[in-house]
């Protein structure tokens, strides 16, 4: 899920992109680094959804050769036999001191192989307690500690979730009661807000590819229960804002949309069906989607811990449940793990586990973005050094897991941790030292030095330049979020690239291109695919279904950053230099020294061009607010939000009579010093309009 729901892996496919169910879509959790996919890092983008970058990718498929290895010659690393005293081992000398390091309270891991469950092990505390705690708790509310039991400890596993999903959808294809290439407005009882002649499908749904914008609000809370999912998805829908297929654009909204084609075509609530004729069926007794938990399930949830806190925090509702709201054990997920692996109890037939686990599109939908690592229905494509992997991560504010399948290995691996930890990638640096440090030691693959392609200095010209992440709303105030996290790409001499800061990443990274339109970073296994048109690179996917969008100059962070800020700085001076000014003015006619008096429409102009200065500077301040508290996950009340645009709105009117001031103070020959400063309050309020206008600031919606 990524967080919110994040995945947010939420939804990202390698174990360092974050999924925030969302996401950031990470830089502070996964959630609101995917979610924010819209945030901080790209918010790693990241957090929240998703995860570990792709390894050596493959063109074709998740199984086929990737194009580097087609060119060089390879050499082979030995790989540790998979066993089960060995894995164990192994786990034991990385997790127990890696919590202790980033003050994770406990973590739950299941390792299959061939056929069987090598392993499921429980590390940590899943509640931490209270007895001899700093804090003073009543008698009543003491607690021991209580330590993680693979087989009894509930993990939420955020974004993770959307393989279930995935899976509930390919059962009813596989019955042929679903279509993934029927218009999915054909099994809805309610409109969606389409923008494209091209219909939206339900391979479109599991690939992150319908085109619809980020939404925020509603996407985790806290309470006695969640709303219907049908009020949920229905109620204010996210506008779509790419042509459906051609943008992989991570979307918690679309996942649970199919989640909710499941529940109406199969005449049962989306969480009953799940349990029905996914959990039960593979095992997974002590699973469920239901929110609240039952109480006895509910006994024992896993507490979650936010930043290294001793204090739990409640029960995280997901009111767009397919998208992240699973509960489950790590020793159930195992028995899932087993069942797609076609190695346990039947949910699919083989060749829909096939279909299922391959490329869910190909160029004619995305064009060279199709060269690189690409989502399947419902998993990312995460393999490395030529070995085949896909997967899934996702966050919620307080837990973060990943899984991992290695088809053609009959392997998976899935984590799960409790805490967030005390550092803002905590818990994204240890589930990416156990996605990597397990695909290295036991299927390490063939490492290929990467061939040198003759477009690369041609194809580096057409992509420098600016780039912000697609997982973005673009039709709201929200827009503005990604200001945040402006991505630059430099070319260099050499023909390889610098990305600054590089995809899931605080830090800039050197590509190579390996394949024409397909780049690797040099020294690691993370790659990016790119689309170009009108003679410039347009889209570059850097993990299945997070990509980034060249921005167009007037959102470039670089020109839309220094107007704003030297106009909120004008209007601020101004503000307090006018008091000032009365007060100078005052004195003199006190004293009977000779003034000007201004005429009476001058008057009211600076009047209203000084309310306009304000309540343009108080805006922006609420914006400010505003963006903090739903980055915090924290809700906005749109009538506060309404009143920011208000107050927007007065700012931009006041364009109007400060015109009018320096027309006539122009006229009157009032002085260059005080023409000039009001040409300044003038320019500076266009400056702060067309941020406004640009930014959707006062745009019909405040939906976010």
């Amino acid at each position: 899920m990524s967080s919110p729901y994040a995945d947010d892996h939420s939804a990202s496919s390698s174990p360092t992109a974050v999924s925030t169910f969302a996401a950031a879509p990470k830089p502070r959790r996964s959630i609101r680094s995917r979610f924010a996919g819209i945030a901080t890092i790209a918010a790693v983008t990241a957090i929240l959804s998703g995860f570990a970058a792709p390894g050596v990718a493959t063109a074709a498929s998740p199984t086929s050769t990737p194009p580097a290895a087609a060119a060089t010659e390879l050499a082979a690393t030995e790989p540790v036999d998979l066993t089960e005293s060995d894995v164990n081992a192994w786990l034991d000398g990385l997790l127990p001191a890696a919590l202790a390091n980033a003050g994770i309270a406990g973590a739950a891991v299941s390792v299959v192989h061939d056929g069987e469950i090598l392993t499921s092990r429980g590390f940590g505390l899943a509640d931490r307690g209270t007895r001899g705690s700093v804090q003073p708790v009543a008698e009543a509310e003491q607690r021991d500690a209580q330590p993680v039991d693979p087989d009894e400890t509930l993990f939420r596993v955020g974004s993770v979730s959307k393989v279930f999903t995935a899976t509930a959808v390919m059962q009813l294809v596989e019955r042929g009661e679903l279509d993934l290439d029927t218009d999915v407005t054909e099994y809805l009882d309610f409109d969606l807000p389409l923008a494209f002649d091209t219909p939206v499908t339900l391979r479109h749904l599991l690939s992150h590819t319908a085109g619809f914008e980020e939404r925020i609000a509603g996407i985790l809370g806290y309470g006695e229960g969640v709303e219907s999912l049908h009020d949920a998805l229905a109620t204010d829908p996210p506008e779509q804002v790419y042509e459906p297929g051609t943008v992989p654009a991570y979307s918690n909204y679309g996942n649970a949309l199919a989640g909710y084609i499941v529940e109406r075509q199969s005449g049962m609530p989306f969480a009953d069906y799940v349990e029905a004729h996914v959990l039960e069926p593979a095992g997974m007794d002590s699973s469920q989607f239901a929110q609240p938990l039952p109480e006895e399930l509910n006994e024992r949830m896993s507490k979650g811990y936010a930043g290294g806190s001793d204090v739990p925090t409640p029960f995280e509702m997901v009111p767009v449940a397919p998208a992240g709201a699973l509960a489950a054990t790590a020793t159930d997920m195992a028995r899932f793990m087993l069942a797609q692996l076609g190695d346990g109890p039947q949910l699919l037939e083989p060749e829909t586990l096939k279909e299922m686990h391959a490329p869910a599109l190909d160029e004619d939908s995305l064009g060279t973005l199709a060269v690189g690592p690409r989502m399947a229905l419902g998993f990312f494509d995460e393999s490395r050094n030529g070995t085949a992997i896909i997967g899934h991560g996702g966050d919620t504010n307080v837990f973060h897991s990943h899984l991992q399948l290695y088809p053609e290995e009959g392997t998976g691996i899935f984590l799960s941790l409790n805490s967030s930890g005390r550092g803002e990638l905590d818990d994204l640096t240890i589930r990416e030292s156990v996605m990597t440090g397990f695909a290295e030691r036991y299927f390490p693959g063939e490492k290929a030095d990467a061939p040198v392609s003759h477009t690369a200095k041609a194809h580096a010209a057409l992509a420098a330049g600016s780039y912000d992440q697609s997982r973005a709303a673009r039709s709201t105030f929200v827009a503005a979020f990604s200001l945040t996290s402006p991505t630059e790409i430099t070319a260099r001499n050499d023909g390889t690239i610098l990305v600054s800061p590089a995809p899931l990443s605080l830090s800039p990274a050197v590509y190579e291109e390996i394949a024409p339109w397909l780049w690797q970073e040099v020294g690691g296994d993370r790659q990016l695919s790119m689309r170009a048109e009108d003679g410039r690179v347009r889209t570059i996917v850097y993990d299945s279904a997070f990509s980034l969008l060249r921005v167009d100059t007037a959102h470039n962070p670089a020109i839309a950053l220094p107007v704003l800020l030297g106009s909120a700085t004008v209007l601020l001076l101004a503000v307090l230099i006018w008091p000032i000014a009365a007060l100078v003015r005052r004195h003199y006619r006190a004293t009977g020294a000779v003034t000007v008096r201004p005429d009476r429409t001058t008057r009211i102009s600076r009047l209203l061009t000084r309310l306009a200065a304000a309540s343009a500077l108080v805006a922006l301040a609420g914006w400010i607010q505003a963006v903090t508290q739903i980055m915090e996950l924290q809700d906005m009340s749109f009538l506060v939000l309404r009143g920011f645009q208000a107050l927007q709105v007065l700012g931009v009117l006041g364009v109007i009579p400060a015109a009018i001031v320096v027309t006539r103070g122009i006229r009157s020959r009032i002085g260059w010093m005080r023409v000039t400063g009001w040409i300044l309050v003038l320019a500076a309020l266009v400056g702060v309009a067309w941020f406004a206008l640009t930014f959707q600031l006062i745009a019909p919606s405040v939906s976010y």
